[in-house]
């Protein structure tokens, strides 16, 4: 999943973590600066539905608006994929046996 909570706060005029902070504080979230700051500059690996559903409220978005799925990443980890990728792709070249 791609975490796409700048983008959707710039569309929305906010450039600053600090003022996305003090809205969802507004509407009774209350997040520490660290984890706002975790929160906007990378993908958090864990989102309580809760205050996801305060973001999305303060943000007037929806859930696919934030969390935006990479397919390709997924078909990447199953298993033997790497190894497939490689042979197809001739990154590494088979010697006969």
């Amino acid at each position: 999943m791609k975490w796409n909570l700048r983008v959707q706060a710039a569309e929305r005029g906010i450039w600053k973590s600090a003022e996305l902070r003090r809205m969802l504080a507004d509407a009774g979230l209350e997040i520490s600066q660290g984890k706002m700051s975790g929160l906007w500059t990378g993908t958090p690996t864990t989102i309580r539905l809760d205050d996801l559903d305060v973001i999305c409220h303060v943000l007037a978005c929806k859930p696919t608006d934030l969390l935006v799925p990479e397919p390709e990443k997924v078909q990447a980890r199953k298993p033997g994929a790497r190894r497939r990728e490689e042979v197809n792709g001739g990154s590494e070249k088979l010697s006969p046996a």
